[in-house]
């Protein structure tokens, strides 16, 4: 029996293929391959107030993206300098070739002048010019992204319906910073940010807060915020932390918020203890008016929302810090007044581990360099720097419980300008405290001082076990593979 189908007479014969046919499926598929595919349209708007010495490579970083965003709007606001006129350089059509491929985008400059509503009434001005995009993408004008940010963030929001809006991973390029104080405070706030980062990431890339430096938004979201949320644009005046506001309504429209696995933008970074200390004051205060129960003017407080866990953890990381290390100096000074210290190393553990933590959080950042390995291996600045943001934090909260309404947005803007002294009133405050707790040492009688030894002693050796152990479990937590 012949086993070779070719060779079997029941074999059916093929018919000649028509060479027409092959033709018109050659045409067919030419056809097919030069449709249009379809590509979402992305609005930027860059708020911008007094950057002249930035706009000009904000935008240069924006018409450097793989991926142009479809039309760019710079909204300039209440600004003095020279931000309009180095911006209208920009302004007009722009066409960039990547791989092959044409892409064009516009730039339009809008100078609105004097405007109460600061960077919310130019986000809500630029918001009604792309209303008809699919995203949103939000810039500040300091903020200067790697050439893959834009490509990287519309991948990531355009393949889950459910996520809301992502924030690119943030840090600060200390590359042309100059002074001793400026230098170490750009390293401080690195250090800050990448850590922030981590956290989110480590939390299932949940991002507490859709910082307005870099993030993304989709339009439907933001218009199923307003309806909800009752207003009439997506973000609202009344709020110190307008981010932070619109992520949590976000967040509770049945939306996620997101960071990047791999966008990366660079923010601007503060050289200056003044300008430091009123926008971390500013981020406190808005923060704290978020989490706190009850209402605040407009501003109603969401302590259980899920935005907000990681900003309870802060809060409270920041409070164990606070009494940890004023206990110790406290104790310390009393113990030596009176001869009774006696030195353990058991109380080097808790700054090995931190000093530890910090080199492990300087080796997670993607662009790493020697001064963030000194920063975290020479102990000192860190350690300097975490009484700095405990001047912030105290500052913040205080503020809060004196219910006083203030301008933080304007106190911000006149620090930045060199103005004020309100950053010293941590350190004016701490040494009138310390002051006078040296002067009750002094009055108290021999026993007295005994028995608030015999029992300052274990509780801050408790504090601190639970501290560091918090500490320890940060150290060894997998990271995954994350770069900040």
């Amino acid at each position: 029996m012949n086993e070779n189908p070719q060779n079997s007479p029941y074999v059916k014969a093929q018919p000649p293929v028509d060479p027409s046919l092959a033709d018109y499926a050659n045409d067919f598929t030419e056809i097919v391959d030069a449709l249009p595919v379809f590509r979402p349209t992305i609005g930027c708007i860059v708020p911008a107030y007094n950057e002249a010495d930035s706009i000009a490579s904000v935008l240069d970083s924006l018409l450097a993206q793989t991926r142009l965003p479809d039309v760019i709007h710079v909204v300039v606001n209440n600004t003095t300098d020279d931000t309009v006129e180095i911006a209208s350089h920009y302004a007009g059509p722009h066409m960039r070739m990547t791989d092959g491929i044409e892409q064009f985008t516009e730039i339009f400059i809008h100078d609105i002048g004097e405007n109460p509503d600061k960077k919310v009434g130019a986000l809500n001005y630029g918001f009604s010019l792309i209303e008809g995009c699919d995203y949103l993408l939000g810039v500040d004008g300091d903020t200067t992204a790697d050439p893959r940010a834009v490509w990287h963030l519309e991948a990531e929001i355009s393949s889950d319906t459910r996520v809301g809006g992502i924030s690119a991973i943030y840090s600060i390029d200390d590359s042309q910073i100059d002074g001793t104080m400026g230098k170490f405070l750009i390293a401080g706030q690195r250090t800050q940010f990448a850590a922030f980062n981590m956290q989110n990431m480590l939390r299932g890339r949940n991002m507490a807060v859709l910082g307005g430096q870099f993030s993304i938004f989709s339009i439907r979201t933001l218009q199923e915020v307003m309806i909800d949320s009752k207003q009439s644009t997506p973000w609202v005046k009344d709020s110190e932390v307008e981010d932070s506001l619109l992520s949590l309504q976000i967040k509770s429209a049945g939306y996620l918020t997101k960071i990047s696995a791999q966008a990366r933008a660079n923010v601007g970074g503060m050289t200056t203890l003044r300008g430091l200390d009123a926008q971390q004051v500013k981020w406190n205060f808005g923060a704290i008016e978020l989490m706190w129960p009850g209402q605040r003017g407009d501003t109603k407080g969401q302590p259980f929302h899920p935005n907000l866990r990681l900003r309870w953890i802060e809060n409270f990381s920041m409070a164990a810090n606070i009494l940890t290390r004023g206990l110790f100096i406290v104790l310390l000074a009393a113990s030596l007044s009176i001869n009774a210290f006696v030195f353990s190393p058991v109380w080097l553990i808790p700054p090995l581990v931190a000093l530890l933590l910090n080199f492990r959080t300087a080796w997670s950042m993607k662009n790493r360099n020697g001064r963030d390995f000194f920063f975290a291996l020479a102990w000192f600045p860190a350690e300097i720097y975490m009484w700095v943001r405990i001047g912030h934090f105290l500052r913040a909260w205080t503020k809060f419980a004196s219910n006083k309404q203030v301008d933080n947005w304007a106190e911000q803007a006149k620090a930045e300008r060199g103005s004020g002294n309100a950053f010293l009133f941590p350190l004016i405050f701490a040494t009138a405290f310390f002051a006078a707790l040296v002067f009750i040492w002094l009055q108290l009688p021999a026993v007295a001082q005994s028995t608030v030894l015999w029992i300052g002693w274990p509780i801050l050796g408790i504090t601190t076990i639970i501290q560091t152990l918090t500490m320890f479990g940060t150290l060894v937590k997998r990271h995954r593979g994350y770069r900040v």
